[in-house]
């Protein structure tokens, strides 16, 4: 398994690393096989597992926990907060006020003193960015938490983040979690430009695009589909697009002597702002099918074919991106006079 250093925190992570959303009813549910998955995939190299409060709401978190006991040391652990823990307003958001109790309720489910690193899901437009970024420094400096990071913000965000630390004196996010796959090439085009300027360790999620690029003859019998039915009608525009993507790439992969699933991986590798790409499995023999994209580098010219199938900078579904909407675009009385 190769490692990288993650952005401007000298950390060095696996190239390939661990998300631990289908661990818990969100997706397995059985404790101790998704256990042995995370137990499989440190022996294989991976040393970066991610996880977040709200998966399954919180049952990811204690699963994971469960698995490193005694193994604590030999990964790098990473959780999210910021999405709704309830239908209390308050229990969601980058506040200083919700940050604390949830690093707290983390911290308490993974049975550890620190999170290696400790990322905001969204970005929280109710909330000034000076706060979150003060909240996030002091529970550095307290040692709970060794280093911050984004998910899922725009270029823009980004910036304004970086700015804002630097203005008020703070620590400042050092990683950028962002979806990306061959279907879904939007961040080429300025939030991974961004992020090399500002030095920040990039993690990509949904390299199979949520099931599309699994290699299954039928992308909407996955797993994921059952939550989103209506992204994988074959009869909708973008599904035809996807699905006529997703042939000619399946001709190149067997081309190229691979799966479907271990190409799209090794695309993702295959940028230089990616840090380390962020796989999903359910189930062990998902796992095992996974890994041998760790040692699979792609040729200039491979790529090249990818990028006559889907065309850089660009996403064949928009939907696909489930960034929080922005207000200024969701609420109509912030555009209109």
């Amino acid at each position: 398994m190769k490692r990288r250093i993650l952005g401007a925190t000298g950390i060095s992570v696996s190239d390939i690393a661990l998300g631990a959303m289908m661990f818990g009813a969100m997706g397995n549910p059985d404790h101790e096989e998704s256990v042995r998955i995370i137990h499989r995939a440190i022996d294989a190299g991976i040393n970066l597992i991610d996880t977040a409060d709200v998966y399954s709401i919180g049952e990811s978190e204690e699963i994971v926990g469960t698995a490193l006991r005694g193994r604590r040391d030999d990964v790098v652990l990473a959780s999210k907060f910021g999405l709704p823990m309830g239908e209390d307003p308050n229990r969601r958001g980058a506040s200083r006020r919700w940050i604390m109790r949830a690093v707290e309720d983390s911290l308490r489910r993974l049975g550890t003193d620190h999170l290696d690193l400790y990322q905001l899901h969204r970005p929280d437009h109710d909330t000034e960015a000076g706060e979150t970024l003060s909240a996030l420094s002091d529970l550095v400096q307290a040692g709970k938490i060794r280093a911050f990071g984004s998910s899922m913000f725009p270029a823009e965000t980004i910036v304004e983040a970086q700015w804002t630390a630097e203005r008020r004196g703070t620590h400042r996010f050092l990683t950028e979690q962002t979806m990306y796959s061959i279907l879904t090439r939007r961040p080429e085009a300025s939030v991974f430009p961004v992020a090399q300027r500002h030095n920040l360790g990039v993690l990509t999620f949904s390299p199979l695009n949520s099931g599309w690029l699994s290699g299954r003859a039928d992308p909407s019998s996955s797993h994921r589909a059952s939550r989103r039915p209506e992204h994988y009608d074959p009869s909708s525009p973008t599904g035809r697009a996807k699905a006529a993507a997703v042939a000619k790439l399946t001709t190149l992969a067997a081309e190229v002597g691979v799966t479907l699933a271990q190409l799209a991986i090794a695309f993702d590798r295959a940028h230089p702002a990616v840090t380390s790409v962020l796989i999903g499995p359910r189930t062990q023999e998902q796992l095992d099918s996974l890994l041998p994209a760790a040692d699979l580098d792609l040729t200039a010219d491979v790529l090249n074919r990818i990028d006559e199938i889907v065309a850089p900078g660009t996403e064949l579904d928009p939907a696909d991106n489930y960034a929080a909407t922005p207000p200024a675009v969701e609420h109509a009385h912030l555009r209109r006079r």
